[in-house]
């Protein structure tokens, strides 16, 4: 019924309950979970989850809070996508600025700079990208623009941002995720831009283990929770949950390229 399109289910928090997680995905009719990837060291936990289940999948990248991490080249992350089946997007990638501090814009350099390595390896493999921003829309949109990024699209994940970068971004032919923040009654500005999203321009995720949805807040987050993020953009939206359902799962289908008849 659901699908998760964002979840680290590698993380420690998971580890000595993997199988609990992933009962409670089928009893709460998430059907499937993307995997997303965040480093290159723990990369090999994330590919090994989608190839030992079947309703999982990955991504390979490397997320830009990860600054003292090996860093990806673009050979590596072209071929890593195109030689696993599973691995069906290339990201997390994108801008953070939020914790920038009192370092400079020009000292973030390496930021953008990783940032147009995942976009060309994305119109290389023709994966679809993850985008993940923070206090940096603006530089975001910029360079997806200057790599040329609307040749393959993707996610915009775990939306914060105004309804004008929503807008930008699906211009460039992105597909806007909400989280668990939706539910949040501090998140009003965001409930309005959630509303004028089209349907079938929405994901729905979890970015388990963070981010619990209402009326789990404080919890350790996981994907059987993107039923609750679903029925409350149903109610926000005025729709039947069925049809929340059905349109963001065919969102997945379309924004990652999985063939349903293979599913």
């Amino acid at each position: 019924m659901f699908i998760d399109s964002h979840c680290h289910l590698d993380f420690p928090e998971f580890q000595s309950r993997l199988p609990e997680v992933l009962q409670n995905m089928e009893d709460a009719q998430v059907n499937k979970a993307l995997c997303v990837s965040v480093n290159l060291p723990n990369f090999p936990n994330v590919l090994k989850l989608a190839e030992d289940h079947e309703h999982l999948y990955a991504s390979v990248g490397v997320h830009p809070d990860y600054e003292d991490t090996h860093e990806p080249s673009l050979e590596f992350l072209v071929d890593t996508a195109s030689k696993h089946s599973k691995i069906i997007a290339i990201g997390e990638t994108g801008l953070d600025y939020y914790r920038m501090g009192d370092r400079s814009y020009e000292s973030m350099e390496w930021q953008r700079q990783r940032f147009r390595t995942h976009i060309k390896a994305a119109i290389q493999s023709q994966k679809p990208l993850i985008i993940h921003t923070r206090s940096a829309s603006e530089d975001t949109i910029r360079i997806l623009k200057e790599e040329g990024a609307e040749q393959i699209g993707g996610v915009m994940h775990c939306f914060t941002e105004s309804l004008a970068v929503a807008k930008e971004a699906m211009n460039l032919g992105f597909y806007i995720s909400f989280s668990g923040i939706v539910t949040f009654k501090s998140a009003k500005d965001l409930q309005e831009t959630c509303k004028q999203v089209p349907l079938d321009r929405m994901l729905i995720e979890t970015d388990s283990p963070y981010l619990a949805p209402i009326p789990y807040r404080g919890k350790i987050n996981e994907p059987a929770w993107v039923a609750k993020v679903g029925e409350f953009i149903a109610e926000l939206k005025g729709v039947s949950i069925d049809s929340l359902a059905k349109q963001t799962s065919e969102n997945f289908y379309q924004c990652f390229q999985v063939d349903k008849a293979y599913l």
